[in-house]
């Protein structure tokens, strides 16, 4: 079990890590400010790789340290909580199918996550940011964000589990 939980730690660990590379690398900037970029491809892979506590962890705190070192630091607050839940939900998705790699499963969990993405981005910016009904304006720019988030993320996770290693490491 202390085995398990070690090793479980150290993947969180480095999905962290890939989390805040892939945020930071690979940025395309939107009219509004924001940016598109692949983190969250990432935050859907630890959460079908790690399950919905270690992917959340992973996704938060790797999506909020990228916010920080960024001139987007408002956003972190924010990012930690979206980010974590997100992994949980599409992590529970997947989870909650017998298959180990159900690919409607991880479709569903992957969209319902970008959902909470882009629903929890504007009720920050309309609220908290105090932007009002102008946070409407950021919501294509999100869409995008999402629709490629959970293509790549559910892709690549589909792909990698055709891999034996892969396969029995998770």
């Amino acid at each position: 079990m202390r085995n398990d939980n070690i090793r479980k730690l150290v993947w969180a660990g480095l999905f962290t890590a890939l989390t805040t590379v892939a945020t930071m690398v690979i940025q395309i900037p939107t009219p509004l400010g924001g940016y598109v970029n692949a983190g969250d491809t990432v935050v859907i892979l630890g959460a079908f790789f790690l399950g919905p506590i270690w992917g959340a962890l992973a996704a938060g705190l790797g999506s909020a340290l990228a916010d920080l070192m960024s001139p987007y630091a408002i956003y972190a607050p924010a990012t930690l909580i979206i980010k974590a839940l997100m992994a949980l939900t599409a992590g529970s998705i997947l989870r909650s199918s017998k298959k180990k790699n159900a690919l409607p499963m991880a479709i569903s969990g992957s969209i319902a996550a970008e959902l909470i993405m882009v629903a929890g981005y504007f009720a920050y910016e309309s609220t908290i940011l105090s932007y009002g009904l102008g946070a409407l304006a950021n919501i294509p720019a999100n869409g995008v964000q999402a629709v490629f988030g959970a293509v790549a993320g559910t892709a690549l996770f589909y792909g990698l589990m055709r891999i034996p290693y892969v396969k029995k490491t998770f």
